[in-house]
C-alpha cells in the first residue's frame, strides 16, 4: 500500500528552525516529484516547494525562497523540508505529496500524506 507519513512538526519560536520528513512506502521516489504543501487555519492549502527526485530540480514559492530547503534521499525513500527563520505566518499543517508530474496542484499528486502541524510563536 502506498503511503506517505510526515513528521518533524512542532512548536517553535519565531526565528527558529524545523526539519520536516516525509517517509515514503509502497513505491519508490526515483522518478517522482515530491511536493510540500501547507494549510493554515481558515485558508486554502497552498504549495510551498517541490523537487524532482530524478534530477533534483527544485521550485519554491516566494514565501519559502531563501528560508526553506527541499531535498530527497532516494536510497532511503525520504523527502525533507528544512525550514529556517520561521515566522508566525508559517503556522500551518504541512503535507507532503508525490507523483510523476508534480506541480502546484495538491489534487494533481498521486500520493498524499496526512500532514504534520507546525506552530510558530511570536
Amino acid at each position: 500500500e502506498a503511503q506517505l507519513v510526515e513528521s518533524g512538526g512542532g512548536l517553535v519560536q519565531a526565528g527558529g528552525s524545523l526539519r520536516l520528513s516525509c517517509v515514503v512506502s509502497g513505491f519508490t521516489l526515483d522518478d517522482k516529484t515530491i511536493g510540500w504543501f501547507r494549510q493554515a487555519p481558515g485558508k486554502e492549502r497552498e504549495p510551498v516547494s517541490c523537487i524532482s527526485s530524478s534530477d533534483n530540480t527544485t521550485y519554491y514559492t516566494d514565501s519559502a525562497k531563501g528560508r526553506f530547503t527541499i531535498s530527497s534521499d532516494n536510497a532511503k525513500n525520504l523527502g525533507y523540508l528544512q525550514m529556517n527563520s520561521l515566522k508566525p505566518d508559517d503556522t500551518a499543517v504541512y503535507y507532503c505529496a508525490a507523483s510523476l508530474s508534480g506541480g502546484s496542484n495538491w489534487w494533481g499528486y498521486d500520493y498524499r500524506g496526512q500532514g504534520t502541524q507546525v506552530t510558530v510563536s511570536s
